[in-house]
């Protein structure tokens, strides 16, 4: 039911209501056929489901599927140091998702305690979930709203739905029936909806909805209605671990018919088959995965990012849209006052927020004593015809009542002028408060012995009561009025500011009063203003190719202007509003959001379609935002960006990350780091596939040849998962490559492997394998035993992953122009890596369970050299990609798709 179109008797009459209140019989009654009103509660966290869902990984299949088989051969080495790292990358998630996952439990806390309602004629006071549709409900300043309520009555009634609406300006309420349809929440005015706060005045109503039927219930609903999107890394991972199994099981079924085929006795080809599926599993993957998110968790808590769900870390990387609130993400959700107009002259005014820390310039120019003197007219006005205050505490300003009122009181005391002081020189003796209908505020105050009125409100109603301007005597209404008007289209409030004096035995003002006479003193620009570093971050977002969207509840003319300021758009762009949305369908919302960048007065339901939409085009969306309003939509996008501060705890509880400085340079800073922390799994996969591909083809080279395979599957697991488990790991914590920041978002499309990596990975695997069984064959014409030739074998293997983990830094960038310590970890695991094989070779119980033998000081030699071959075919190639690219960068004409990545 829209209440807000409804007059009063008729609300009440829906709702079954009368002034006298509901009797205790019908209240009982309601609460019986309507509930509680409250929220629903979930349960608790399930610590049990957060462990299982460490094993959900199709990798992890995949090696639980290995280490069974491993198990049933009796290999119960093999199968020792599979379980071992499944449980190693099973703590490491779990420890990083359990708080991470506690489901939201924030939008109870909305609900106040207590509640005021009328029932059979008295007042009194209940708990606030006994409220019923059709209640009586009182309200006061500093409380919140404990229902959706159709307002009845108001005196002065102001309540702050920022947490709701997204406006930052709190909203004066009427009684009067609307009669427009499709309003969203913003703009119905005669009504007072739960969890917001009365700024100040008083107001009575009717309880129109409680609990799950009301705008914050039908939130929470939509909340847990959502399901939580797989993000990109999830899907990569899934569609990279399918080619994993295709590899693993195409790789048996090859060697099982050649061994067939080749006369190999069946148990000794499935030993043979075991060894090549664990060759061509990268065992440490999961767990280097898990490893470089936790990485990239810590950088981004250097700048102020906490990531909540361990995927979301590289999400950012690969986001495409990020869609922003206005007010307390993009803004400071501080209103100050920017521009004076005295009537001749424009003055800029410094500084922002509640800090009445400033200067008022003219032409650039700093005001001189004379000049600030009458200034101090108009801005004394703004303080005195006020019913706010700013007061420090705790070494900040802090407001108390609206905050539009608290910017006029800030921009006074920057010219010098003392709260304290002004209200002593000028008593206060009688006021007219605010409302809608007159448009203005005014006070009356006894000056020197005199009397002078004081009043401020829209230009147009203070215009009408002038008959001169202070500053030019004669009063230029067409100039003042096209001022004013320009400083709307620019995003401001705009106040207007006259006095008139009134004989000294004036008692009282009355409108009467307002008639006439007035002296204009001049009108002031109040704006939310945006923060400082937002422009440089939003502009490092389009040279990263990501597209910023502005979703707020704030009127369509702030937005724009706002959206002008920090960048998002520029002149003459498209706005979609609220009301506009609420009239198309989502086809034609989904051909609308490719080209709009700015959407204003949108509801939580309209936030969440632009989202969905944007996701339907392809599109990876961060969703940013802090209040109430913005939960369904924070859950439903790829990664949801709450604020740390001014964040309601409903956003944070629904959101991926929570951003702990309210910094939108902060979420720029984690783009670069979910940049980074791909190219470092993509590092990790270029290292580990060439090497399991090498020993795939080594194997099958091998058995063509007639020859024994050139290891078992015990050595292969100790290659997978320890010498080169040490270097994986190491190159989760490689730094940002410089370009980070100015390629464009990865295409959602594109998997872990790109086309570069596919190919130098065949490349690679195919010069690693060439080179084992090169050593290994050389060993076994030398003479050596099979155990000695399998050691050749597994040593080379060795260094050549010492020397592919210096290949994989960079996909183009050549190694020997890279500092060899900017990662340190990546030496130490080198030489840790070779201190173990070592101890495989020379220590005896390790000889015994890995089946080695020493080697000789030329077999050393020998190795070195041969691994050292895929450093110069892979510098070849880079090179060769380098100049491919700087042709390609000189010349328009298309490169070939293969190459593209190139």
């Amino acid at each position: 039911m829209e209440w807000y179109r409804q007059t009063i008797d008729d609300a009440l009459k829906g709702l079954q209501a009368r002034a006298a209140g509901l009797t205790e019989e019908d209240a009982q009654s309601r609460l019986e056929q309507f509930g509680l009103n409250k929220l629903p509660e979930e349960g608790g966290v399930s610590r049990f489901k957060i462990a299982i869902h460490q094993f959900t990984s199709p990798l992890i299949y995949i090696l639980l599927i290995s280490a069974i088989v491993t198990f049933v051969l009796r290999e119960f080495v093999d199968t020792g140091v599979i379980m071992a790292i499944l449980i190693l990358n099973a703590i490491i998630g779990y420890l990083q998702e359990y708080k991470a996952e506690e489901s939201m439990r924030a939008l109870k806390h909305m609900l106040v305690a207590k509640a005021r309602v009328i029932r059979e004629g008295v007042e009194k006071e209940i708990v606030s979930e006994q409220l019923v549709p059709g209640d009586i409900v009182a309200l006061s300043s500093g409380g919140r709203v404990p229902a959706d309520i159709r307002l009845v009555g108001t005196t002065e009634l102001r309540i702050e739905e920022a947490a709701l609406t997204g406006e930052s300006v709190p909203v004066e309420k009427t009684t009067q029936p609307l009669d427009e349809a499709n309003l969203g929440p913003g703009d119905q005015r005669n009504m007072a909806f739960m969890g917001t706060i009365v700024v100040n005045g008083r107001g009575r109503g009717v309880v129109a909805a409680t609990g799950v039927q009301t705008i914050l219930g039908q939130i929470a609903r939509d909340v847990k209605g959502i399901a939580t999107v797989e993000t990109p890394l999830q899907q990569k991972i899934g569609r990279f671990a399918k080619l994993i199994g295709f590899l693993v099981l195409g790789s048996a079924m090859i060697i099982g018919l050649l061994g067939l085929f080749l006369g190999i006795p069946v148990a000794e080809l499935f030993k043979i088959a075991v060894a090549a599926a664990v060759a061509a599993i990268p065992e440490g993957l999961p767990i280097v995965v898990t490893v470089t998110m936790a990485i990239g968790i810590r950088r981004m808590a250097q700048w102020n990012a906490i990531i909540r769900k361990l995927p979301s870390v590289e999400t950012l990387g690969s986001t495409t849209v990020i869609c922003s609130d206005k007010t307390g993400t993009l803004t400071k959700n501080e209103m100050t006052v920017k521009i004076i107009f005295d009537g001749e002259h424009s003055y800029e005014v410094t500084g922002s927020g509640y800090e009445p820390h400033g200067d008022v310039f003219h032409e650039w120019d700093l005001l001189s004593d004379d000049e600030l003197a009458e200034l101090r007219y108009v801005l004394r006005i703004g303080m005195l015809c006020n019913e706010s205050s700013i007061y420090q505490k705790d070494g900040r300003y802090t407001i108390e009542g609206d905050p539009t009122e608290a910017a006029l009181i800030v921009s006074a005391m920057k010219v010098g002028l003392r709260l304290e002081d002004e209200r002593q020189a000028y008593q206060l003796s009688g006021t007219i408060p605010f409302e809608s209908h007159r448009g203005y505020m005014a006070t009356l105050h006894e000056h020197d012995g005199g009397k002078i009125v004081f009043v401020k409100g829209a230009p147009e109603k203070i215009l009408e009561m002038c008959s001169e301007c202070r500053s030019t005597k004669a009063l230029r209404a067409g100039k003042i009025f096209a001022v004013a008007d320009r400083y709307a289209q620019d995003g401001m409030r705009v106040l207007a500011m006259a006095y008139k004096e009134l004989p000294a035995d004036t008692a009282a003002i009355t409108e009467r009063d307002m008639t006439g006479g007035f002296v204009l003193a001049g009108i002031q620009g109040i704006i939310d203003p945006p923060r400082p570093e937002v422009i440089e971050a939003i502009k490092g977002c389009k040279e990263a190719g990501i597209r910023v969207v502005m979703v707020t509840g704030d009127h369509a003319v702030t937005a724009t202007a706002i959206g002008r300021m920090v960048g998002i758009v520029g002149e003459g762009a498209p706005v979609l509003t609220g009301r506009e949305l609420e009239t198309i369908s989502d086809e034609e919302l989904f051909a609308k959001v490719r080209d709009t960048s700015i959407f204003a007065r949108v509801s939580p339901d309209h936030k969440l379609r632009i989202v969905q939409q944007l996701m339907r085009h392809g599109e990876v969306v961060a969703v940013t935002g802090d209040g109430v309003n913005d939960a369904p939509a924070l859950k439903a996008a790829h990664i949801g960006v709450a604020m740390g501060i001014s964040g309601t705890d409903v956003a944070k509880e629904a959101a991926d990350m929570v951003v702990t400085d309210d910094n939108f340079s902060s979420i720029f800073h984690a783009v670069r780091e979910g940049r980074v922390v791909f190219d470092n799994i993509r590092k990790v996969v270029l290292f580990l596939i060439p090497t399991g591909l090498a020993s795939i083809l080594s194997i099958l080279i091998t058995m063509i040849m007639g020859l024994p395979i050139p290891y078992v599957a015990a050595q292969l697991l100790w290659i997978n998962l320890v010498t080169n488990g040490l270097q994986d790991v190491a190159l989760a914590f490689e730094p940002g490559e410089q370009d980070v920041l100015r390629r464009k978002p990865r295409s959602p499309r594109e998997g872990i492997m790109s086309a570069l990596m596919l190919q130098r990975s065949l490349l690679v695997g195919i010069v690693i394998s060439l080179g084992i069984v090169w050593n290994f064959c050389s060993s076994l014409r030398d003479g050596s035993s099979l155990e000695h030739a399998r050691t050749m074998a597994v040593t080379t293997m060795v260094f050549f992953q010492f020397f592919q983990a210096w290949n994989s830094r960079s996909e183009v960038k050549s190694v020997f122009a890279m500092n060899p310590l900017s990662n340190p970890f990546l030496f130490y695991s080198m030489v840790a890596a070779l201190l173990a094989q070592l101890a495989v070779l020379y220590v005896p119980a390790l000889q015994w369970i890995f089946r080695t033998t020493p080697l000789a000081l030329e077999e050393w030699v020998k190795i070195a050299v041969v691994a050292f071959t895929v450093v110069a075919v892979v510098e070849i190639d880079k090179a060769l990609r380098r100049t491919i690219r700087r042709k390609r960068d000189s010349s328009p004409g298309p490169l070939p798709e293969s190459l593209s990545r190139g």
